[in-house]
Protein backbone atom coordinates (compact mmCIF):
# COMPACT_ATOMS: atom_id res chain seq x y z
CA UNK A 1 0.00 0.00 0.00
CA UNK A 2 1.57 3.17 -1.00
CA UNK A 3 1.43 6.69 1.33
CA UNK A 4 -1.55 8.04 0.07
CA UNK A 5 -3.57 5.10 -0.90
CA UNK A 6 -7.24 4.98 0.53
CA UNK A 7 -8.21 2.43 2.76
CA UNK A 8 -11.98 1.70 2.85
CA UNK A 9 -12.60 1.79 6.69
CA UNK A 10 -15.01 -1.28 7.86
CA UNK A 11 -18.11 -1.03 9.55
CA UNK A 12 -19.50 -3.36 12.15
CA UNK A 13 -22.92 -3.80 14.71
CA UNK A 14 -20.62 -6.15 16.86
CA UNK A 15 -18.14 -8.42 17.72
CA UNK A 16 -15.93 -10.56 20.29
CA UNK A 17 -12.47 -10.41 19.78
CA UNK A 18 -8.81 -10.87 21.59
CA UNK A 19 -6.68 -8.77 20.99
CA UNK A 20 -2.52 -9.30 21.53
CA UNK A 21 -0.95 -5.72 21.87
CA UNK A 22 2.64 -5.11 20.37
CA UNK A 23 4.79 -4.07 22.88
CA UNK A 24 5.10 -0.32 24.43
CA UNK A 25 6.76 2.08 22.12
CA UNK A 26 7.53 4.28 25.09
CA UNK A 27 9.11 1.54 26.87
CA UNK A 28 11.27 -0.03 23.95
CA UNK A 29 12.73 2.80 23.28
CA UNK A 30 13.69 4.01 26.52
CA UNK A 31 15.03 0.51 27.42
CA UNK A 32 16.99 0.78 23.55
CA UNK A 33 18.34 4.00 25.27
CA UNK A 34 19.44 2.46 28.20
CA UNK A 35 20.84 -0.90 26.96
CA UNK A 36 23.00 0.88 24.63
CA UNK A 37 24.48 3.09 27.89
CA UNK A 38 24.67 0.12 29.76
CA UNK A 39 27.48 -2.00 31.31
CA UNK A 40 26.76 -5.32 30.09
CA UNK A 41 24.34 -6.83 27.13
CA UNK A 42 20.94 -6.72 27.76
CA UNK A 43 17.80 -8.84 26.10
CA UNK A 44 15.13 -6.91 25.54
CA UNK A 45 12.01 -9.60 25.88
CA UNK A 46 9.24 -8.67 23.22
CA UNK A 47 10.29 -5.59 22.13
CA UNK A 48 7.80 -3.09 19.56
CA UNK A 49 9.37 -4.13 15.87
CA UNK A 50 7.93 -0.76 14.39
CA UNK A 51 8.86 2.26 12.27
CA UNK A 52 10.24 4.18 15.22
CA UNK A 53 12.04 1.53 17.22
CA UNK A 54 13.71 0.89 14.06
CA UNK A 55 14.80 4.09 14.09
CA UNK A 56 15.90 4.09 17.21
CA UNK A 57 17.70 0.91 16.64
CA UNK A 58 19.60 2.69 13.37
CA UNK A 59 20.23 5.31 15.66
CA UNK A 60 21.75 3.64 18.20
CA UNK A 61 23.82 1.04 15.79
CA UNK A 62 25.30 4.41 14.52
CA UNK A 63 27.15 5.46 17.48
CA UNK A 64 28.32 1.82 18.44
CA UNK A 65 25.89 -0.72 19.71
CA UNK A 66 25.06 -3.60 18.58
CA UNK A 67 21.75 -5.51 18.04
CA UNK A 68 20.57 -9.29 17.37
CA UNK A 69 17.36 -10.55 16.92
CA UNK A 70 16.32 -13.97 18.59
CA UNK A 71 12.98 -14.46 17.75
CA UNK A 72 10.92 -11.98 19.21
CA UNK A 73 13.37 -11.04 21.71
CA UNK A 74 16.53 -8.41 21.07
CA UNK A 75 19.64 -8.93 22.17
CA UNK A 76 21.58 -5.30 22.68
CA UNK A 77 25.21 -5.25 23.22
CA UNK A 78 26.66 -1.40 24.12
CA UNK A 79 29.85 -0.19 22.98
CA UNK A 80 31.98 3.28 23.65
CA UNK A 81 29.47 4.98 21.83
CA UNK A 82 31.51 7.16 19.04
CA UNK A 83 31.28 9.39 16.08
CA UNK A 84 30.78 10.63 13.21
CA UNK A 85 26.98 9.76 12.53
CA UNK A 86 23.93 10.77 10.76
CA UNK A 87 20.54 9.65 12.24
CA UNK A 88 17.49 10.12 11.10
CA UNK A 89 14.42 10.53 13.49
CA UNK A 90 12.15 10.04 10.60
CA UNK A 91 8.88 11.57 12.83
CA UNK A 92 9.87 9.63 16.03
CA UNK A 93 10.03 12.27 19.14
CA UNK A 94 11.46 9.71 21.18
CA UNK A 95 14.50 9.40 18.91
CA UNK A 96 15.01 13.20 18.19
CA UNK A 97 14.55 14.25 22.07
CA UNK A 98 16.57 10.92 23.38
CA UNK A 99 19.45 10.62 21.17
CA UNK A 100 21.15 14.11 21.17
CA UNK A 101 22.45 13.68 24.93
CA UNK A 102 23.66 10.33 24.31
CA UNK A 103 25.40 12.70 21.29
CA UNK A 104 27.31 14.68 23.12
CA UNK A 105 29.07 11.22 25.38
CA UNK A 106 30.07 10.57 21.68
CA UNK A 107 33.61 11.66 20.09
CA UNK A 108 32.49 13.19 16.55
CA UNK A 109 30.16 15.10 15.08
CA UNK A 110 26.70 13.13 14.84
CA UNK A 111 24.29 15.02 12.47
CA UNK A 112 19.73 14.77 12.95
CA UNK A 113 17.59 14.85 10.67
CA UNK A 114 14.22 13.78 9.83
CA UNK A 115 10.84 13.75 8.22
CA UNK A 116 9.97 17.08 6.69
CA UNK A 117 7.22 17.05 9.52
CA UNK A 118 9.82 17.05 12.31
CA UNK A 119 11.11 19.68 11.05
CA UNK A 120 8.28 21.57 12.73
CA UNK A 121 8.46 19.73 16.16
CA UNK A 122 10.01 22.16 18.53
CA UNK A 123 13.79 21.38 19.31
CA UNK A 124 15.04 24.39 21.38
CA UNK A 125 15.22 23.05 25.03
CA UNK A 126 17.19 20.15 23.70
CA UNK A 127 19.49 22.50 21.78
CA UNK A 128 19.89 24.42 24.44
CA UNK A 129 19.56 21.81 27.43
CA UNK A 130 22.81 20.72 25.09
CA UNK A 131 24.46 23.87 24.67
CA UNK A 132 24.18 24.42 28.63
CA UNK A 133 25.95 21.11 29.43
CA UNK A 134 28.78 22.37 27.22
CA UNK A 135 28.72 20.93 23.91
CA UNK A 136 28.73 22.73 20.51
CA UNK A 137 25.88 22.55 18.37
CA UNK A 138 25.64 24.09 14.88
CA UNK A 139 21.86 24.35 13.99
CA UNK A 140 20.22 27.20 12.34
CA UNK A 141 16.94 27.30 14.49
CA UNK A 142 15.53 25.87 17.23
CA UNK A 143 14.22 22.26 14.88
CA UNK A 144 15.98 19.61 13.06
CA UNK A 145 18.15 19.36 11.59
CA UNK A 146 21.14 20.40 13.78
CA UNK A 147 24.89 19.02 14.60
CA UNK A 148 26.14 17.96 17.05
CA UNK A 149 29.67 18.17 18.66
CA UNK A 150 30.67 15.10 20.86
CA UNK A 151 33.74 15.74 23.41
CA UNK A 152 33.24 12.25 24.94
CA UNK A 153 32.20 13.26 28.43
CA UNK A 154 29.61 15.40 30.29
CA UNK A 155 30.66 16.93 33.45
CA UNK A 156 26.50 17.57 34.12
CA UNK A 157 25.53 18.95 37.57
CA UNK A 158 22.57 21.16 38.07
CA UNK A 159 20.56 22.82 34.59
CA UNK A 160 17.19 24.52 34.10
CA UNK A 161 15.37 23.66 30.89
CA UNK A 162 11.64 25.54 29.81
CA UNK A 163 10.03 21.62 29.11
CA UNK A 164 6.35 23.15 28.51
CA UNK A 165 6.43 22.04 24.94
CA UNK A 166 6.67 18.55 25.85
CA UNK A 167 8.14 15.93 28.71
CA UNK A 168 10.16 13.99 26.14
CA UNK A 169 13.34 17.04 26.53
CA UNK A 170 12.88 16.03 30.32
CA UNK A 171 13.15 11.96 29.77
CA UNK A 172 16.07 12.55 27.01
CA UNK A 173 18.39 14.22 29.51
CA UNK A 174 17.57 11.77 32.27
CA UNK A 175 17.90 8.80 30.53
CA UNK A 176 21.96 9.66 29.54
CA UNK A 177 22.15 11.36 32.95
CA UNK A 178 24.09 8.45 34.79
CA UNK A 179 26.65 8.25 32.16
CA UNK A 180 27.67 12.43 33.08
CA UNK A 181 30.27 12.61 35.27
CA UNK A 182 28.06 14.70 38.05
CA UNK A 183 25.07 13.16 37.43
CA UNK A 184 22.17 15.80 37.21
CA UNK A 185 19.69 17.61 38.64
CA UNK A 186 17.40 19.04 36.06
CA UNK A 187 15.06 21.69 36.83
CA UNK A 188 11.57 23.11 34.83
CA UNK A 189 10.75 26.42 34.39
CA UNK A 190 7.99 26.38 32.23
CA UNK A 191 4.39 27.65 33.65
CA UNK A 192 3.27 23.99 32.43
CA UNK A 193 4.72 20.51 32.07
CA UNK A 194 2.33 17.91 29.49
CA UNK A 195 2.43 13.85 30.18
CA UNK A 196 4.31 13.88 33.53
CA UNK A 197 3.50 9.99 33.54
CA UNK A 198 6.19 9.84 31.01
CA UNK A 199 8.65 11.21 33.24
CA UNK A 200 7.49 8.78 35.60
CA UNK A 201 7.75 5.96 33.53
CA UNK A 202 11.89 7.38 32.78
CA UNK A 203 12.42 6.99 35.99
CA UNK A 204 11.07 3.70 36.58
CA UNK A 205 13.25 2.26 33.98
CA UNK A 206 16.23 3.69 35.65
CA UNK A 207 15.59 2.47 38.86
CA UNK A 208 15.28 -1.17 37.22
CA UNK A 209 18.82 -0.86 36.25
CA UNK A 210 20.37 0.25 39.63
CA UNK A 211 20.24 4.08 39.15
CA UNK A 212 18.44 6.18 42.37
CA UNK A 213 16.69 8.13 40.06
CA UNK A 214 14.25 10.76 41.68
CA UNK A 215 11.29 12.84 41.46
CA UNK A 216 12.28 15.96 43.92
CA UNK A 217 9.42 17.88 42.70
CA UNK A 218 6.71 18.17 40.30
CA UNK A 219 9.30 20.58 38.04
CA UNK A 220 12.85 19.05 39.94
CA UNK A 221 14.64 15.33 39.23
CA UNK A 222 17.46 14.42 40.13
CA UNK A 223 19.66 11.25 38.36
CA UNK A 224 22.92 10.68 40.29
CA UNK A 225 25.96 9.08 37.79
CA UNK A 226 26.40 5.09 37.61
CA UNK A 227 26.83 2.04 35.77
CA UNK A 228 23.30 1.59 34.33
CA UNK A 229 22.55 -2.54 34.52
CA UNK A 230 22.41 -4.60 31.77
CA UNK A 231 20.48 -8.80 31.96
CA UNK A 232 16.82 -8.85 30.59
CA UNK A 233 13.82 -6.50 30.12
CA UNK A 234 10.20 -7.61 29.54
CA UNK A 235 8.46 -4.87 27.70
CA UNK A 236 4.78 -4.37 28.58
CA UNK A 237 2.14 -4.63 25.88
CA UNK A 238 1.19 -1.07 24.48
CA UNK A 239 -1.79 0.38 26.35
CA UNK A 240 -2.02 3.36 24.23
CA UNK A 241 -2.69 1.57 21.32
CA UNK A 242 -5.31 -0.72 22.77
CA UNK A 243 -6.95 2.55 23.07
CA UNK A 244 -8.69 2.02 19.24
CA UNK A 245 -9.76 -1.24 19.83
CA UNK A 246 -11.45 -0.40 22.90
CA UNK A 247 -12.97 2.18 21.52
CA UNK A 248 -14.28 -0.18 18.99
CA UNK A 249 -16.35 -2.03 21.37
CA UNK A 250 -17.98 1.01 22.37
CA UNK A 251 -18.94 2.11 19.06
CA UNK A 252 -20.21 -1.35 17.54
CA UNK A 253 -21.67 -2.89 20.68
CA UNK A 254 -19.20 -5.38 20.72
CA UNK A 255 -16.75 -6.50 23.57
CA UNK A 256 -12.48 -7.15 23.28
CA UNK A 257 -10.57 -8.73 25.64
CA UNK A 258 -6.68 -7.89 25.86
CA UNK A 259 -4.34 -10.68 27.63
CA UNK A 260 -1.00 -9.32 29.27
CA UNK A 261 -2.76 -6.19 30.70
CA UNK A 262 -0.56 -5.26 33.93
CA UNK A 263 -1.92 -4.71 37.02
CA UNK A 264 0.59 -2.15 37.91
CA UNK A 265 2.13 0.33 34.87
CA UNK A 266 3.55 3.74 34.69
CA UNK A 267 2.07 3.79 31.06
CA UNK A 268 -0.33 6.32 30.79
CA UNK A 269 -2.84 4.51 28.50
CA UNK A 270 -4.14 2.80 31.64
CA UNK A 271 -6.22 5.73 31.66
CA UNK A 272 -8.37 4.75 29.56
CA UNK A 273 -9.57 2.14 31.97
CA UNK A 274 -11.27 4.89 34.06
CA UNK A 275 -12.05 7.78 31.13
CA UNK A 276 -13.71 5.24 28.97
CA UNK A 277 -16.12 4.25 31.46
CA UNK A 278 -17.29 7.56 32.12
CA UNK A 279 -17.84 7.42 28.58
CA UNK A 280 -20.10 3.97 28.68
CA UNK A 281 -18.14 1.24 28.95
CA UNK A 282 -17.97 -1.39 30.80
CA UNK A 283 -14.41 -2.78 32.01
CA UNK A 284 -13.11 -5.32 33.85
CA UNK A 285 -9.38 -6.36 34.75
CA UNK A 286 -9.44 -10.10 35.98
CA UNK A 287 -5.93 -12.27 36.16
CA UNK A 288 -4.37 -9.77 33.52
CA UNK A 289 -7.11 -9.94 31.05
CA UNK A 290 -8.97 -7.12 30.43
CA UNK A 291 -12.30 -6.63 29.16
CA UNK A 292 -14.42 -3.84 28.04
CA UNK A 293 -18.14 -3.85 25.98
CA UNK A 294 -20.29 -1.40 24.58
CA UNK A 295 -23.65 -0.79 23.90
CA UNK A 296 -23.01 1.57 20.71
CA UNK A 297 -24.40 4.59 23.21
CA UNK A 298 -21.17 7.03 23.75
CA UNK A 299 -21.72 9.54 26.34
CA UNK A 300 -19.65 12.70 26.34
CA UNK A 301 -16.91 13.76 28.79
CA UNK A 302 -15.80 17.25 29.84
CA UNK A 303 -11.97 16.11 31.28
CA UNK A 304 -8.17 17.62 30.78
CA UNK A 305 -5.82 15.50 29.33
CA UNK A 306 -2.70 17.17 30.30
CA UNK A 307 -1.12 13.96 31.49
CA UNK A 308 -2.66 12.05 29.07
CA UNK A 309 -2.43 13.72 25.97
CA UNK A 310 -1.44 10.78 23.75
CA UNK A 311 -4.97 9.42 24.34
CA UNK A 312 -6.63 12.65 22.65
CA UNK A 313 -6.98 11.50 19.20
CA UNK A 314 -9.04 8.23 20.54
CA UNK A 315 -11.16 9.88 22.66
CA UNK A 316 -11.97 12.83 20.24
CA UNK A 317 -13.25 10.00 17.68
CA UNK A 318 -15.30 8.84 20.30
CA UNK A 319 -16.39 12.16 21.25
CA UNK A 320 -17.70 12.64 17.56
CA UNK A 321 -19.89 9.81 18.00
CA UNK A 322 -21.24 10.89 21.36
CA UNK A 323 -24.47 11.66 22.18
CA UNK A 324 -23.41 14.43 24.58
CA UNK A 325 -20.82 17.50 23.93
CA UNK A 326 -17.25 16.43 25.45
CA UNK A 327 -14.58 19.01 25.98
CA UNK A 328 -11.06 17.94 26.13
CA UNK A 329 -8.49 20.57 28.03
CA UNK A 330 -4.82 20.56 29.08
CA UNK A 331 -3.79 19.49 25.72
CA UNK A 332 -2.37 22.96 23.83
CA UNK A 333 1.15 20.86 23.36
CA UNK A 334 -0.24 18.54 20.91
CA UNK A 335 0.01 21.44 18.63
CA UNK A 336 3.57 20.59 18.53
CA UNK A 337 3.48 16.35 17.87
CA UNK A 338 3.50 14.41 14.75
CA UNK A 339 1.19 16.77 13.45
CA UNK A 340 -0.80 19.82 14.65
CA UNK A 341 -3.36 17.15 16.03
CA UNK A 342 -5.96 20.05 17.63
CA UNK A 343 -6.42 21.84 14.13
CA UNK A 344 -6.06 18.02 12.47
CA UNK A 345 -8.72 16.45 14.44
CA UNK A 346 -10.87 19.36 14.22
CA UNK A 347 -10.50 19.89 9.98
CA UNK A 348 -11.53 15.96 9.70
CA UNK A 349 -14.15 16.08 12.41
CA UNK A 350 -16.00 19.06 10.41
CA UNK A 351 -15.06 17.67 7.11
CA UNK A 352 -17.51 14.90 8.00
CA UNK A 353 -20.34 17.02 8.93
CA UNK A 354 -19.00 17.06 12.87
CA UNK A 355 -19.35 20.17 14.96
CA UNK A 356 -15.57 20.58 16.33
CA UNK A 357 -13.42 23.63 17.42
CA UNK A 358 -10.19 24.44 18.76
CA UNK A 359 -9.52 26.04 21.99
CA UNK A 360 -6.68 27.58 23.70
CA UNK A 361 -5.60 24.68 25.22
CA UNK A 362 -7.72 21.77 24.12
CA UNK A 363 -11.12 20.88 22.15
CA UNK A 364 -15.03 20.84 22.07
CA UNK A 365 -16.62 18.79 20.19
CA UNK A 366 -20.60 18.65 19.76
CA UNK A 367 -22.96 15.66 18.48
CA UNK A 368 -23.69 16.09 15.18
CA UNK A 369 -24.86 13.74 11.69
CA UNK A 370 -21.86 12.37 10.44
CA UNK A 371 -21.49 11.51 6.50
CA UNK A 372 -19.00 9.70 4.11
CA UNK A 373 -16.12 11.30 2.81
CA UNK A 374 -11.82 11.19 3.23
CA UNK A 375 -10.21 11.35 6.33
CA UNK A 376 -6.61 12.73 6.15
CA UNK A 377 -4.12 11.48 8.41
CA UNK A 378 -1.22 13.63 8.20
CA UNK A 379 1.50 11.06 8.44
CA UNK A 380 0.21 10.78 12.22
CA UNK A 381 -0.48 6.77 13.46
CA UNK A 382 -3.39 8.37 15.69
CA UNK A 383 -4.68 10.38 12.97
CA UNK A 384 -5.15 7.01 11.32
CA UNK A 385 -6.87 5.38 13.82
CA UNK A 386 -9.31 7.77 14.53
CA UNK A 387 -10.52 7.87 11.50
CA UNK A 388 -10.83 3.33 11.70
CA UNK A 389 -12.82 4.38 15.00
CA UNK A 390 -15.25 6.57 13.25
CA UNK A 391 -15.41 4.68 10.33
CA UNK A 392 -17.26 1.29 12.06
CA UNK A 393 -20.31 3.37 12.55
CA UNK A 394 -20.42 5.83 9.65
CA UNK A 395 -20.57 4.05 5.83
CA UNK A 396 -17.88 5.48 3.40
CA UNK A 397 -15.62 6.86 5.37
CA UNK A 398 -12.59 6.81 3.60
CA UNK A 399 -8.64 6.79 5.47
CA UNK A 400 -6.19 8.03 3.63
CA UNK A 401 -2.51 6.30 4.52
CA UNK A 402 -3.37 3.68 6.74
CA UNK A 403 0.03 2.65 6.85
CA UNK A 404 1.46 5.20 8.99
CA UNK A 405 0.26 3.24 11.32
CA UNK A 406 3.36 1.22 10.93
CA UNK A 407 4.84 4.36 13.26
CA UNK A 408 3.58 1.85 16.50
CA UNK A 409 1.48 -0.60 15.26
CA UNK A 410 2.60 -2.43 11.76
CA UNK A 411 -0.13 -4.69 11.51
CA UNK A 412 -2.81 -2.62 12.47
CA UNK A 413 -5.00 -2.75 9.68
CA UNK A 414 -4.91 -6.96 9.53
CA UNK A 415 -5.15 -6.77 12.95
CA UNK A 416 -8.61 -4.26 12.58
CA UNK A 417 -9.82 -6.81 10.17
CA UNK A 418 -9.58 -9.70 12.07
CA UNK A 419 -10.53 -8.29 14.82
CA UNK A 420 -14.07 -7.71 13.00
CA UNK A 421 -14.10 -11.30 11.98
CA UNK A 422 -12.75 -10.29 8.34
Amino acid sequence: MTDNQIWSAPQSDGFSASINLPGSKSLTNRELVLSALAISPTTLIKPLDSRDSQLMITALKSLGTEFAWSGENLLVTPHALSGPAQIDCGLAGTVMRFVPPMAILANGEVFFDGDEGAKNRPMGATIESLRALGAKVKADNDNLPFTVMGGGSVIGGSLTIDASASSQFVSGLLLSAPRFDQGLRLNHSGASLPSLPHIEMTLETLRQRGIEARMLSDTSWEVPPGEIEGGQVTIEPDLSNAGPFMAAAMVSGGSVQIPNWPSKTTQVGDNYRGILEQMGAEIQLQDDVLSISGTGVIQGIEIDLGAAGELTPTIAALAALATSRSKLIGIGHLRGHETDRLKALVTEINNLGGSAKELEDGLEITPSPLFAGTWHTYHDHRMATSGAIIGLRIPGVQVENIETTSKTMPDFADMWLEMLGR
